[in-house]
């Protein structure tokens, strides 16, 4: 008679390491469960990524506009961006039409880039388990959509940070800020458009929604709520109007300047009488000379066509037709102050001076300037022929102090404040 066989399965135990793992794995960011907030899911993603999609398009269109501001035409001696190649479809001879153009422009770019800055947390906030989700990646669509999540949060992350530390005038990072911010803005709008088109549709699903739709952003095990998403939304709201109440005076003068205490140039005017508005860079810092520009040492040399050149001092420049303008300064940084009277030659007269009666042309404009950036500057044709355009030589009434830019600076209608450079030494008429 036939044995019948048995087979038995035996299970082999765990072993304390794979223990371990799975207890670690479950206590892990990677473990569904380890994110219990109640609040996140698609309502509030889709709520905080609609005022992002509005705001960071303005963002990015205000910050391509200061760039146009900056180097018209892809002019090489303001360009500090180089080899731009096709992301310089945009750029534009910039106008000086209305004057305060650059003002409003740059105001709203930061003032507005420092009040997202708590939405833009929020919205991390609410997505960061879907950079914990395992696998990494499930398909091919999945994959790419992982990647655009990644470039969307790094470069949101390096956008603002390098954003507020050049408003801050405490930029750390290695390498000039303006190449940085450009192709940095570029990748993470590149992601961030991608980003908005493939969320699009359940982002208004769930706004239209009462109830919270089940994703991977809901938590399997919510703890207990001690807000509804409607006030975590007011929370954020209240520090976005914090921030807000506390840049925007930067663009004010008076009282609304002393609110902007998270600004730069925030507090108190730096002087009192006709010169005491904001400035950027003083004649100490610039590295000038307190010889080289008196009356007895300094000489504007002015150069045209075919060579002409003429040197002129301050008592000669004084004898020439003198005009006024109201124009602001208005910095990069965000800052500006309110219109000054500025008086001086018309750079337009300055050409007529060596050979450009009819047409002006571009100018090239150099400074006594040692240190820091700009110390040589292009100003367009359509600037040079604006009439608010001056060589300035006193503001408000008085002459120029040292930190204005005496013995002579440059004043441009709309122009962004490095552009209206100080310590004038030589102009060099002649396309650019």
């Amino acid at each position: 008679m036939r044995r019948r066989q048995s087979f038995v399965m035996v299970r082999r135990p765990v072993s304390r390491v794979a223990r371990a793992y799975r207890r670690g794995m479950a206590r892990s960011p990677f473990a569904p469960s380890f994110w219990r907030s109640p609040l996140r899911g698609p309502w509030l993603t889709s709520v905080l990524g609609v005022v992002l999609l509005g705001g960071i398009t303005l963002l990015f269109v205000t910050g391509l506009l200061s760039y146009a501001a900056y180097n018209p035409d892809l002019s090489p001696v303001n360009d500090k961006t180089p080899d731009k190649g096709v992301l310089g479809f945009y750029l534009f001879s910039w106008p000086t039409d209305p004057h305060w153009l650059y003002r409003l422009n740059q105001g709203v770019h930061v003032t507005l880039g420092i009040t997202l800055i708590p939405v833009l947390l929020a919205k991390l906030w609410s997505v960061v388990p879907k950079l914990f989700t395992l696998p990494p990646a499930r398909s091919l669509a999945h994959a790419l959509e992982r990647i655009s999540l990644l470039l969307l949060v790094g470069g949101a992350l390096f956008e603002f940070v390098t954003g507020v530390l050049n408003v801050q005038l405490d930029y750390l990072f290695p390498g000039s800020f303006y190449p940085l911010h450009f192709y940095g803005a570029w990748v993470f709008f590149t992601a961030f458009v991608a980003h908005a088109v493939l969320k699009m549709p359940l982002a208004w699903r769930s706004l239209r929604q009462l109830r919270e739709e089940k994703t991977e952003l809901v938590s399997p095990d919510p703890a207990r709520p001690t807000v509804s998403r409607r006030g975590a939304l007011w929370f954020v709201g209240s520090g976005s109007l914090l921030l807000f109440a506390t840049t925007v005076g930067q663009n004010f003068d008076g009282v609304l300047r002393r609110t902007a205490l998270l600004a730069p140039h925030g507090g108190s005017d730096p002087a009192s009488g006709p010169g005491g508005f904001q400035i950027n860079k003083t004649a100490a810092y610039a590295g000038i000379d307190p010889g080289e520009t008196s009356e007895e040492a300094w000489r504007l040399v002015v150069v045209g066509r075919a060579g002409r050149t003429v040197r002129l001092g301050r008592a000669e420049l004084l004898q020439l037709p003198l005009y006024s303008s109201a124009l602001p300064i208005a910095c990069v940084e965000g800052w500006s102050t309110s219109d000054q009277w500025w008086r001086g030659v018309r750079l337009r007269d300055l050409a007529a001076l060596v050979g450009y009666e009819d047409d002006p042309p571009d100018v090239f404009v150099e400074s006594l300037q040692r240190h820091g950036a700009f110390r040589r500057a292009a100003l367009r044709a359509n600037q040079v022929a604006d009439p608010r355009s001056l060589l300035a030589l006193s503001v408000n009434g008085e002459d120029l102090t040292p930190d204005h830019g005496h013995p002579a600076r440059i004043i441009v209608p709309a122009a962004p404040g490095v552009l209206n450079t100080k310590w004038v030494a030589r102009l060099t008429f002649g396309d650019l």
